[in-house]
């Protein structure tokens, strides 16, 4: 569709959104063409677009799922509205079935301290230790990661400049061990990358990795070292935003790391917080243990 085209080079060119974030939108407006079938985008109204809701249920996809597509295709309307003259929003006003909270997945300090341990001084190895250690130490998304080029880095300082959600950029804490990861990575990277490559992270073909291929190696290493789960690029950001709570207490901290545009985002790790301070009091106050 013509207007899905336009929209999506919208985003790229005129909100600056990056290209994961664009294909995720592009591919809950396939979602929304498929459910309208022969019906006209003019012609939607609220009931079709509840009734598309109601279907999406039906195939067990979620609460938090299915916003995210009422969003996309609001955002997709309102486009629509200002540049192709359509008359109306009609996803506006409209909500997606809750469904029960889930708490983000995170690792203890034990198992990611395990994880990014990797031992080995050949190139894939050290380039993976340096991803790994650059995820816990500074939280980062993983697209954030793969377009991160060298010149973000400020080993003097100890921070890392990375571009996120929205264009936003943040300036983010850059810990020891990663420092220590990425400069033994630099020397390698300079002989695998390929010309005009600028991204610090390449594969054997020299050019940015993909974000499956970063998926793919971290759970290999999660295999290899022992680490049970499903382990993906996010619950490092998780364990990052937990452990640091943990030690600190400083939500608004957490939140400026993170690149948390709304501050009740960032409020779930409280829930995580509270789990290992109910742990802890279950585990060592005397009136709490069970005789």
């Amino acid at each position: 569709m013509d207007c899905l085209a336009t929209y999506l080079n919208h985003l790229v060119h005129e909100r600056g959104l990056s290209p994961l974030t664009c294909e995720n939108y592009a591919r809950d407006i396939r979602a929304l063409i498929a459910l309208a079938g022969d019906t006209d985008l003019k012609q939607l109204q609220p009931a079709h677009i509840r009734r598309f809701v109601a279907t999406l249920h039906g195939r067990s996809i979620g609460g938090k799922s299915i916003a995210r597509m009422l969003s996309a295709w609001r955002g997709f309307f309102n486009y629509l509205s200002q540049r192709h003259g359509f008359d109306n929003n009609p996803c506006v006003g409209m909500r997606a079935p809750k469904t029960a909270k889930t708490l983000p997945q995170a690792l203890s300090v034990e198992q990611t301290v395990r994880l990014v341990a990797i031992a080995g001084d050949d190139p894939l190895s050290v380039r993976d230790r340096a991803i790994l250690e650059l995820f816990y130490s500074s939280g980062l998304r993983l697209a954030e990661l793969i377009t991160l080029m060298p010149a973000g880095l400020d080993f003097a300082e100890g921070t890392v400049t990375v571009t996120g959600k929205g264009a936003k950029t943040r300036i983010v804490p850059l810990g020891s061990q990663a420092i220590a990861a990425i400069q033994t990575w630099l020397p390698l990277r300079a002989l695998m990358k390929a010309e005009h490559e600028e991204a610090l992270f390449v594969g054997k073909n020299g050019k940015q990795l993909t974000p499956r291929a970063v998926q793919y190696r971290l759970k290999q290493w999660a295999l290899k070292q022992g680490i049970a789960g499903n382990v993906h690029p996010h619950i490092l950001r998780h364990s990052f935003a937990t452990h640091v709570l943990q030690s600190s207490g400083d939500l608004r901290a957490v939140q400026e790391m993170l690149g948390h545009a709304n501050i009740s985002t960032t409020q779930v790790y409280t829930h995580l917080d509270f789990q290992h301070l109910a742990k802890v009091y279950d585990q060592t106050h005397p009136r709490a243990r069970k005789k």
